[in-house]
């Protein structure tokens, strides 16, 4: 009998061991700023209605900021603006290649959704799709975006999508890439991460764990095209993703249910012209979805890339700026 206890305490004393070697704690967010928030980086606080209706008693209470948004500029102040949003767990920076190559002719402006990258979390705690569609038209009106086109991938496709549902005089065009928020056939390979933040008993464990093996997993798995990921791409989400109280806004977002009808019922009534972006070998939303968007909205145009998976942007960066541009300008752009 002591032969076995003294066996299980070897064996909890391993797993104790590996534990805190395996563990990151959060990194604090001046450290980050300080790293990443150079220029052309800014903040700015919004101001938008909570997650819950306020109670009579209460609505006269004025709001105190909701958010503190991290974003990007760049390009003429008077050009034509491109408003993008990134994908679930990405952030700002995947829209870098484009920013950088369309801001010769374009207004530019990339920002960080609640709960990702350096806006992280958010006061009012609203992670939903809706609440995202709340964040995007308060960072609209705060910067004075009368009208722009709407760029998302992903996740932001779908905040994308809704938005010009809601909102169809402010967008003059929608661009989705590799969008969420149609009904698709599930992937063959969803990250690993995307499965463990759906159980309440993972994320206990990844409330203390380092998320660098599963962020490498998640984006070898999106990533057809490897020339993109680079140990610099891995770190970059890795660091955003142990930002102060990132992880438990994290928790908080994949524990929201999601109503992909809320945008497939309106999907039909959109009237600006719409381009639909795609990585032929998506292995998180299948290409085939690219049809059902298509189908949803008249008149849009589908491009798929062979070879490409999620984030064309980063993989494709300049061929796709260069259908970016000709859709926006009706000219075709020299090779």
């Amino acid at each position: 009998m002591r032969h076995v206890l003294i066996i299980l305490g070897i064996i909890l004393a391993v797993l104790v061991g590996l534990f805190f070697y395996m563990s990151a704690p959060d990194i604090p967010r001046a450290t980050l700023e300080a790293k990443y928030a150079t220029p052309p980086s800014q903040f700015v606080e919004l101001t938008y209605p909570p997650k819950q209706p306020l109670q009579a008693a209460e609505s006269s209470v004025p709001f105190h900021y909701a958010a503190r948004a991290h974003y990007r500029v760049r390009g003429d102040a008077n050009a034509p603006t491109i408003l993008l949003l990134h994908g679930s767990n990405a952030s700002l920076f995947t829209w870098e290649p484009w920013s950088k190559t369309l801001s010769d002719e374009f207004r530019v402006i990339s920002v960080d959704l609640p709960a990702h990258g350096l806006t992280g979390p958010t006061n009012n705690q609203d992670y939903t799709n809706q609440g995202m569609v709340n964040f995007v038209k308060a960072f609209a009106d705060k910067l004075g975006l009368k009208t722009f086109t709407l760029g998302g991938n992903s996740m932001g496709g779908a905040v994308a999508a809704r938005f010009a549902e809601q909102y169809p005089d402010r967008v003059d065009h929608l661009i989705l890439v590799d969008a969420a928020g149609m009904p698709s056939k599930e992937g063959d390979q969803i990250p690993l991460a995307f499965r463990l933040l759906r159980m309440g008993w993972a994320q206990t464990l990844l409330a203390h764990l380092d998320p660098k093996p599963l962020v490498k997993e998640g984006l070898d798995k999106a990533i057809v095209q490897k020339k993109v990921l680079t140990d610099q791409m891995v770190q970059l989400y890795t660091d955003m993703a142990l930002l102060e109280g990132e992880r438990q806004a994290t928790f908080e977002r994949f524990n929201e249910p999601y109503d992909r009808d809320s945008i497939k019922k309106d999907i039909g009534k959109l009237t600006m012209p719409v381009l639909i972006l795609w990585g032929e070998q998506d292995h998180l939303i299948p290409a085939a979805t690219a049809a059902t968007w298509k189908d949803g909205i008249p008149g849009s145009k589908v491009i798929i890339y062979a070879g490409v998976g999620h984030i064309p942007m980063e993989e494709v960066p300049n061929q796709s700026a260069r259908d970016v541009r000709e859709f926006l300008t009706g000219k075709k752009a020299r090779q």
